[in-house]
């Protein structure tokens, strides 16, 4: 009996080299990369945390920076959060902080500059949205309404739907397009939740230009 379950057993053993010799590198190998995707994760994930760490860090000093209103010393320490942290919401944060500095201290040029690499490189939508609406209101006062109805296009996220149609309403009627401009003031008033302040703002401005709310199903305003 002892002989027969040493026989099967060394039959077994020789089916399992021979499996092992046809399969066994390339599952060694499968395991390698299995293993190897987990512990790289593994070394993002420690390695994002540390980048948004060290990110919060430099962002508190644009912080206090801003707060001196030093636009120069402000604008070193966002090329230094640019050149090292340009991926996180840190640094399209600090941008906006040392845009708004800058219209503050009748700099436009660096909130130009600054506002379009926001808008342009921002991985956050709503920041991208908040950076194009700036950028065009600088280049509203500075009449180059060609330029700030090229950034209003195309399709911003839904909860600033209304702020972008409202912005290109202002730029027609800047330009005495009142149709085009009634007609983004219209899509602005329906788009604000009726019971915004802005909404009513946008309503006056469609009275000034001659235009009329648009009305629901109900002909109630």
């Amino acid at each position: 009996m002892a002989n027969h379950l040493d026989l099967e057993e060394q039959e077994q053993l020789d089916e399992l080299k021979h499996f092992w010799k046809q399969y066994g590198n390339g599952i060694t190998w499968v395991l390698i990369i299995v293993l190897s995707s987990f512990a790289a994760w593994n070394g993002y994930q420690q390695w994002d945390r540390s980048q948004a760490a060290q990110a919060a860090g430099m962002y508190d000093e644009v912080e206090r920076v801003v707060a001196k209103g030093d636009v120069a010393m402000a604008e070193r320490a966002f090329g230094d959060m640019k050149d090292r942290f340009a991926r996180t919401v840190y640094a399209q944060q600090a941008g906006l902080l040392l845009a708004k500095l800058a219209v503050d201290k009748t700099k436009p040029e660096v909130a130009k500059s600054v506002l379009a690499w926001v808008a342009e490189k921002s991985t956050d939508d709503g920041y991208s949205a908040i950076a194009k609406l700036r950028l065009a209101s600088l280049l509203i006062d500075e009449k180059s309404f060609d330029a700030a109805l090229k950034l209003l296009g195309g399709s911003p996220p839904a909860e600033f739907a209304a702020l972008f149609a409202d912005r290109k309403g202002d730029v027609y009627a800047i330009q005495s397009k009142f149709a085009e401009a009634k007609a983004e003031y219209q899509k602005a008033y329906v788009a604000f939740d009726e019971r915004s302040e802005y909404r009513r703002l946008v309503e006056i401005k469609l009275n000034a230009i001659g235009g009329q709310v648009p009305t629901d199903p109900e002909g109630k305003k």
